[in-house]
Order: C-alpha cells, then sequence, then structure tokens
C-alpha cells in the first residue's frame, strides 16, 4: 500500500473541507515516532495538536484502557453512571487553579468544552453576550467559530455566526497591537457596542494555539479579572491546547497568577483518546438545570480511564519540569541560528509550546513562504512540524513532552538543516 494510492481515494472518499497537513498516512506510533503504511519512520513534532504529550501509546495509558475494555465500554453516565467519572473530576477539581469550591463536567471536544463554558455562564449569570478576541481558536462548531478570532479558514463561507459575540484585539508587539492597545478596544467596546452588565463572559487562550503561539501578556490577564470582578462577568481560559504540563505547568494560567472562574480543557486530558471538560467555581457550574449539560459519549469510559493515566504519568515522570528543559534546549537552538537567518523575527514560548515566527529580512512583513519551506524541507528529512499564527508565519512545535533525548537531538538538526535550507532557497 502507498501514501499515494491512499490519498486519491481519500480525494474521492472524503470532503474536500477536511484539511490536511501531510499525505503521510499513518500505521503505529510509539512515543514520539510514527511510522506510515510504506514503513518510512517520522519524528512528530504535531503530537495530534498537543494531544499525546505523554507519547504515542503510553505504556501505561494503553494499559488503563485495556482494563477498562474488559470491564465496560459505554452506559452513558447520565443513565448509568460510574465511579471513575466521579474521580476524575475530583482530581480536576484539585488541580485547576483557584482556591475555591470547584465542580466539573465531561464532554467529548475542546469545541464542546468551549460551548459548555459559554453555556454555563450565561445560565449562571442571566447574560447572554461574550468577548474574545482575534486570533484566538474555539473550536469548528458554530457557536467555537463565532467566537475564533480568524475568519479563514475556519469561518469563511459558512455563513452568519451567533450573535452577542464580540472581539477585542489580542496584544502582540511584534504585530503592533500592545497591551495598552487591547484595554483601550475593550474600553471603546463597552462604550459603543455592549454594555458590560450584558457580558456573561471573557474567554481567552493564556496561550494563544491556532493564533500564534502567543502569550497573555500578564498585565492583560490582570486587568480582564479586574474588569470581571467590577461587571460580574465572568472569565473563562480556553486551556484546550495550553493545559497538561506543555507550558511547563499543569495549566498554563498559573504563569499568570489569575484565576479563571470557568477553565476550558480537552487534547492532553486523553493522551490520544477523545475527552474534554469544563471545571468552575462549583456554583457557577450548578447553574445549568439538570438534563441542560452532557452528552451520550461526554465522559466516555475510555477517555476517563485514559486520563486517569495521563494524570498519574505527569506526575511520576515530572513532565513539567521535562516540558521547561525541552523548550529551553530548543529556544537556545533557534537563539543560536539569528545571526544567519535574517528571516528570524522571534523566538518565544513556555515550557514546550514554543514556536519561531519568520519575516521577510525587513523584520517587519510576516513571510508566509519562508514558514511553508520549512515545513516542506523538514518534511522531506521526515520532521512533521506544524504551521500557525493569522499570517501563516510561525511554526509551532507541539513534540510529545515524553520525547527521547536521541530522538529530541536528532530532531534539533533537522529543525536547523531546514531552517537553513529555507534560507539557502531564498539566496538562489
Amino acid at each position: 500500500m502507498l501514501n499515494a494510492d491512499v490519498s486519491k481515494r481519500k480525494d474521492g472518499a472524503i470532503a474536500r473541507g477536511v484539511g490536511m497537513m501531510t499525505q503521510v498516512f499513518a500505521d503505529r506510533a510509539e512515543n514520539s515516532e510514527i511510522w506510515d503504511i510504506e514503513g518510512t519512520r517520522y519524528i512528530d513534532f504535531a503530537a495530534g495538536i498537543a494531544v499525546v504529550n505523554t507519547g504515542h501509546r503510553h505504556p501505561k495509558v494503553i494499559d488503563a484502557v485495556k482494563a477498562q475494555l474488559d470491564r465496560f465500554t459505554h452506559t452513558c453516565h447520565q443513565v448509568v453512571p460510574y465511579e471513575n467519572y466521579v474521580s476524575l473530576a475530583e482530581r480536576l477539581n484539585a488541580l485547576v487553579p483557584g482556591d475555591f469550591e470547584k465542580k466539573t463536567v465531561f464532554v467529548t471536544t475542546g469545541a464542546e468544552a468551549a460551548e459548555n463554558a459559554v453555556k454555563i455562564a450565561r445560565a449562571a449569570t442571566g447574560r447572554s453576550a461574550v468577548i474574545a478576541f482575534s486570533g484566538g481558536f474555539h473550536g469548528r462548531t458554530f457557536m467555537g467559530m463565532a467566537l475564533t478570532g480568524k475568519v479563514v479558514p475556519y469561518k469563511k463561507g459558512f455563513g452568519s455566526m451567533p450573535g452577542d459575540v464580540f472581539h477585542a484585539p489580542f496584544p502582540v508587539p511584534i504585530h503592533g497591537v500592545t497591551v495598552e492597545d487591547s484595554i483601550a478596544a475593550l474600553d471603546k467596546l463597552f462604550k459603543a457596542d455592549v454594555d458590560p452588565d450584558r457580558v456573561a463572559a471573557i474567554i481567552i487562550e493564556p496561550v494563544q494555539g491556532e493564533g500564534g503561539f502567543y502569550d497573555a501578556p500578564r498585565a492583560l490577564m490582570v486587568h480582564l479579572r479586574k474588569l470581571c470582578d467590577e461587571h460580574g462577568i465572568l472569565l473563562i481560559a480556553d486551556e484546550v491546547q495550553t493545559g497538561f504540563a506543555r507550558t511547563g505547568k499543569m495549566f498554563a494560567m498559573e504563569h499568570h497568577d489569575v484565576v479563571a472562574d470557568l477553565t476550558t480543557m480537552a487534547k492532553g486530558l486523553g493522551g490520544g483518546f477523545p475527552i474534554a471538560a469544563v471545571t468552575g467555581r462549583a456554583t457557577v457550574m450548578d447553574a445549568a438545570n439538570p438534563g441542560g449539560l452532557g452528552g451520550t459519549y461526554g465522559g466516555s469510559p475510555m477517555g476517563i480511564a485514559a486520563a486517569h493515566a495521563v494524570l498519574d504519568i505527569i506526575d511520576e515522570e515530572n513532565l513539567c519540569d521535562r516540558a521547561n528543559a525541552l523548550g529551553s534546549r530548543l529556544k537556545q537552538r533557534l537563539e543560536s541560528l539569528r545571526a544567519d537567518i535574517p528571516e528570524i523575527a522571534d523566538i518565544r514560548g513556555l515550557g514546550f509550546m514554543t514556536a519561531v515566527e519568520f519575516n521577510l529580512p525587513d523584520g517587519v512583513t510576516p513571510n508566509a513562504d519562508f514558514t511553508n519551506a520549512v515545513k516542506a524541507h523538514a518534511l522531506k528529512k521526515n520532521l512533521i512540524l506544524l504551521t500557525c499564527g493569522v499570517y501563516g508565519n510561525v511554526v509551532r512545535f507541539l513534540a510529545p513532552i515524553t520525547i527521547q533525548d536521541d530522538v529530541f537531538a536528532e530532531a534539533l538538526d533537522i529543525i536547523e538543516a531546514s531552517i537553513r535550507a529555507a534560507r539557502a532557497d531564498v539566496s538562489e
């Protein structure tokens, strides 16, 4: 079986709207490595978009899911509940930042978590409006699209979005938007477009994912918390991509010394198995009436079992510390290239949520072509990279935090070689 043959079948069988970063079809995977159907080995610096933080097929995750398979696979927690759903909620209630009583609901995807957070906020406040940020990503459902601050490809062609969603600019100094600009825009929003007393929630990624791996400045977070407290607005932290050791702490909000009222999570929680959650203030979480939250597959037994194992692995293998160490090594390697690569405009990241941004040599104009060239050269050398950013000029690095030292060293060499190859292309 060849990748090219399956790709042709894919074109005839799968909707065009399902975009694919590569035409490499996976056959098996282990920790940070994937082998395709032709037997070719790849180093995975995507991790299923920050899903397998604990690596592909971590033995403890596999053992936990196998044990659950031998007991039952589905009952629907709303019909016949199960204890490990309760105990996982207890663990998240203790782990999510905030020195107050918390409760949790489990769903299946990050988009579903965002939707439910908005539902809960509206039920708790009796208000309808929500404020999100430019460049933010919160899912592909209709409310997820409305919250997302990027049109192409997420909103293009899908018609009108749900109402009462407003956007403020996210501070990105490299693109000329300061914290002061964002704060001023929020003030203008309250004066021109929406009464703050009608706002149920402000939702923000503590580090933007799809938007470009921009860390929310602490000054903005402090202002948002003050604003929310002043007007009775709930603060929602979207930790879907940032959660579970990726940024060097269990949750990225821990970097900001600011506590959200509601936290959404998914991706890394399940170690490759679908599960998502909303955790928040108990009084807020209890605002929805019985039956108003949940879903047939919400908190599936497989996902719950996997999530328990993931939390054990993060603790036992000190993955927060490892994320910091790996991110530091990667950033040092990238910094060593600055003198030779004028396209490098910025190197940033908390923990192992690291990115490099490429501009034209003028240092100002985003350079998506150079970025895509780096990604293409890396793929030719069997390293899978992802791009992101509103301008498509950022390479984000999301390898499993459990990546083997020798494989990581190999990947660093490929990253450097790919960046230098992209520079050579420009010089020709």
